[in-house]
């Protein structure tokens, strides 16, 4: 996996992450963001084929894989997407990359769009993979919502009970969610999956993504309230699994376009693992999409 690429640990906001990058140095950024309970090596397919137009750089998140995974507090806010944003700003601007573009999934999404709330000035567009806005999730749970999304709520309650559980057999956990996410295959690359699966077995990566799920329902919807009524000022591409949850349960555009100015999106024919079962498609999607933001920006320069 990865072949080209370089691999680093550079300093958040207080937290190691460990990064791996490609492209011409030169080239526009791409900051790409990974989901629960993966990796960096997710992007293994999409990345490659990135990096021949765009700087590529795609870090494990505080918490997950060879990140840094720091001790937690009663508010969740260690691991709010706040403070994952943060992490992500500091070492974009230690690479020298003062604006960039965005490719998220999954918790990966929901960083980006605390990052472009956060930091507007940074941001040039994003796409996110396969989720509605937080917020609008919880407060709209059904049935098929709640039967399909299970981990959500089973992940948010007090510690130790999900990582004790969880702790008994990371394995067998991981498949277990990961898998029937996926309509019930294995989608994943077997190197991919051992990455995966090695990372997930750390009893700090497994409390660290408990805490990523608590702060959602708790600091990070703090976080949104205090919005108000502003939104994310970039452009903002939404694609959403036409075989997953998200798209079945939600209408992910309206929701979006109640949190941002300039959206636009659709299904793509995948579940929930898009970027993993159909590369090629969405390194397509993201590059036309950040081509057109780069012409468009450039016309306005000149």
């Amino acid at each position: 996996m990865f072949e080209g690429f370089s691999e680093r640990n550079i300093e958040g906001d207080g937290v190691r992450l460990f990064v791996r990058m490609a492209g011409p140095e030169d080239a526009p950024p791409v900051l790409l963001l990974h989901g629960y309970p993966q990796t960096s090596a997710m992007w293994h397919g999409v990345a490659p084929l990135l990096s021949k137009s765009y700087r590529v750089i795609c870090p494990d998140l505080r918490g997950y894989g060879r990140s840094g995974k720091p001790p937690s507090d009663e508010r969740h806010l260690t691991y709010s997407k706040r403070a994952m944003a943060n992490d992500l700003v500091k070492m974009m601007g230690s690479l020298g990359h003062k604006k960039f573009y965005i490719g998220a999934h999954d918790r990966g999404a929901r960083v980006a769009h605390r990052l472009g709330m956060d930091h507007p000035d940074r941001v040039k567009a994003m796409t996110l993979l396969d989720i509605a806005p937080t917020r609008e999730m919880y407060a709209n749970t059904s049935f098929p919502f709640a039967r399909g999304y299970w981990h959500w709520f089973f992940l948010i309650q007090p510690s130790p009970l999900p990582e004790t559980i969880i702790g008994r057999d990371p394995a067998g956990f991981w498949k277990q969610k990961c898998f029937n996410q996926a309509s019930g295959d294995n989608p994943f690359l077997p190197e991919a999956l051992e990455e995966y699966l090695k990372a997930f077995s750390d009893r700090d990566a497994i409390h660290g993504s408990c805490e990523d799920y608590r702060a959602a329902a708790t600091i990070d919807i703090e976080h949104d309230d205090a919005d108000g009524n502003r939104r994310l000022s970039m452009p903002v591409l939404v694609l959403w699994a036409k075989n997953g949850t998200v798209g079945k349960c939600f209408d992910p555009l309206s929701l979006w376009k109640m949190r941002a100015e300039n959206v636009s999106g659709g299904p793509v024919d995948a579940t929930h693992y898009m970027a993993e079962e159909q590369p090629a498609e969405i390194a397509r999607q993201f590059e036309n999409f950040f081509t057109h933001q780069e012409t468009t920006l450039q016309k306005a320069v000149s």
